[in-house]
């Protein structure tokens, strides 16, 4: 069985659930849960400004080797 896709990002996702999270009361099990999905949340986030900065320099690659031939 495949693995439903959501409308929303992962992205979305961690955020929407920090803010849920970060409003309960400060437990230390609950502050190592934030911990955790801030972790996850800066791994996605830094993944798509990677995916970015990538596809941004192989564009300007590919415009700018047919111009020097």
């Amino acid at each position: 069985m495949a693995k439903k896709t959501t409308s929303e990002s992962d992205e979305t996702r961690l955020k929407k659930k920090l803010a849920a999270k970060s409003i309960g009361d400060k437990d230390t099990k609950e502050s190592e849960a934030l911990r955790s999905l801030k972790k996850r949340l800066r791994r996605v986030q830094r993944k798509r400004r990677t995916l970015a900065l990538r596809k941004k320099n192989s564009a300007s690659k590919k415009t700018a080797a047919p111009a020097a031939k």
